[in-house]
């Protein structure tokens, strides 16, 4: 759990360190200084785009990770091996899951840019806080039909693969934890779920929230805001999230915070 849980941060790191600081300049100076090169806003925009993307695959791939973890062995159901767990998640598959996360993102939104990048330019305004997709395909004349329609299904195919793998997943899981009279699984279950689920939550929130804003031009600042923060928020609970769960932690920050009883002098 904690080696594909490193793929977390690491995506974090890699989108942020693009994002952020290029942002946080831009604010200190006047608008009309605010410049950025073609090439260098394709780079930005490709970061932010496998940022997004990634953060669902990982999560995707830590999904089934749990699934493997928790469910006990059911008749006829190979998969389902709790007791077999470093044999079915073995380095090497952590490997492959890892690889097919990253893959998968830089395969898509690789084709998502090239796209984009194969159109005439005409205008050089960007209205977005950062480089994205939509905002590259904007500088063109040309028709963007088919940027359109890759986009459009691109998203839809994201969220529908990363909805329906955590429902699907979540809903297995309960389905066993229901049906079983062991305590220790329950409760193994939820300090093991409750955590990757809320990271998935608070992730799609953020998202969702983007593409909705989307639909409504009048609120265009409150997309611009919301994209910002779909950069920096994840990214900050997520430590906070799954450091919470560990026992070594909680210990340290109960010792940490709790009142210190000072003896009289007398």
């Amino acid at each position: 759990m904690y080696l594909l849980f490193c793929n977390l941060p690491v995506n974090d790191i890699i989108g942020n360190s693009i994002m952020v600081p290029r942002l946080l300049r831009d604010i200190l100076v006047p608008p009309s200084e605010r410049l950025i090169s073609y090439y260098e806003c394709v780079v930005q925009a490709f970061i932010s785009h496998m940022f997004g993307t990634s953060s669902h695959t990982v999560l995707m791939i830590m999904a089934f990770d749990r699934y493997v973890a928790i469910c006990k062995p059911l008749q006829y159901v190979a998969i389902c091996k709790p007791l077999h767990y470093a044999t079915v998640l073995s380095n090497e598959m952590v490997i492959k899951l890892t690889a097919s996360a990253w893959g998968v993102s830089f395969v898509l939104v690789g084709i998502l840019l090239g796209l984009t990048i194969r159109l005439n330019r005409c205008r050089t305004l960007i209205t977005n806080p950062f480089c994205d997709n939509a905002s590259l395909f904007k500088l063109s004349c040309e028709s963007v039909f088919i940027n359109n329609v890759y986009g459009l299904t691109f998203t839809v195919v994201l969220f529908t693969a990363s909805i329906g793998s955590m429902f699907l997943t979540y809903a297995k899981i309960a389905a066993v934890c229901l049906t079983s009279k062991n305590k220790s699984l329950k409760s193994k279950a939820l300090k093991t779920c409750s955590t990757h689920l809320f990271v998935y939550l608070v992730m799609a929130i953020c998202g969702l929230l983007i593409i909705a804003l989307h639909r409504f031009p009048e609120y265009s600042d409150h997309r611009k805001l919301s994209t910002i923060m779909f950069h920096i928020v994840p990214g900050s609970l997520n430590p906070i999230i799954y450091g919470v769960q560990s026992k070594e932690i909680r210990k340290f920050l109960s010792i940490l915070f709790q009142d210190k009883k000072i003896l009289p002098s007398f």
